[in-house]
């Protein structure tokens, strides 16, 4: 059980594996100032920067979990680097299927919905790790822009339209769910541009360093289309957020 190479590939270098800077991750930690103590579950939690730097940020201290080796290798090497190894741990396995054993204060899935098969399901999941009062941080993608044509959704890596939803109507979409939205903070272009673009600098001195591995090929093509297909598409049509929500 592992993510395919090729994710680790493409984000080698990056420390957030999502459209977020480290400066809007720690303006979301400043944002909701959890109380020093507060237990954090966060799944799909890729190389453990939120844990980590809100360990040492706000003296927090939680879970991570994640399906990926190398990632999970990645965020210990960070807790031990900022000083907080002994305040967080990371778990190898299926984020979609895990609950804690004792409720923690925040319950997060920033970036990966898809573990609980869309908002609906990663919100219940969720739920089922938090405490009363505890708030829930859920990373999600929104249409910036309403795509005009199949082409601009395919071209977002999407299959329909109806697979996001604009920014208000994902908002109302929370409400739908019993939560209230208490905070929200979202990406920008620059932020996409950050994410995006160090992919394909990674991509590029990978394929330099392994001109005859098997992915070599298809990551080649990929490198050579992703930035018309950034900057056409997703640069222009989606926005993404990470929305702070508590129960009703």
């Amino acid at each position: 059980m592992d993510l395919p190479r090729s994710f680790t590939i493409r984000e080698s270098s990056h420390r957030v594996c999502n459209p977020f800077t480290s400066e809007k991750l720690n303006l979301l930690g400043r944002a909701i100032s959890p109380s020093p103590g507060t237990r954090i579950l966060d799944l799909a939690c890729g190389k453990g920067e939120l844990l980590c730097t809100w360990a040492r940020d706000h003296a927090v201290a939680g879970t991570g979990v994640d399906i990926s080796t190398v990632f999970l290798d990645a965020a210990r090497n960070r807790a031990w680097e900022l000083g907080v190894a002994e305040r967080v741990d990371f778990v190898h396995g299926d984020a979609s299927g895990y609950v804690a054993e004792d409720p923690v204060g925040i319950a997060a899935c920033v970036g990966a919905t898809w573990i609980g098969s869309g908002v609906a399901g990663t919100v219940e999941l969720l739920r089922r790790s938090l405490l009363p009062g505890g708030m829930m941080l859920v990373g999600e993608p929104y249409w910036r822009r309403e795509p005009e044509d199949q082409a601009v959704v395919e071209g977002c890596h999407m299959a329909r339209k109806e697979d996001l939803l604009a920014l208000p109507e994902l908002l109302g979409r929370f409400g739908d769910l019993g939560c209230d939205v208490v905070e929200m903070v979202l990406a920008d272009q620059d932020s996409w541009d950050r994410y995006a673009a160090a992919q394909w600098l990674n991509t590029r001195r990978w394929l330099d360093a392994n001109p005859d591995d098997e992915l070599a090929a298809d990551l080649r093509a990929e490198l050579a289309a992703a930035p018309v297909q950034h900057a056409r598409y997703q640069r222009e049509y989606l926005g993404w957020g990470v929305f702070v929500l508590m129960d009703r």
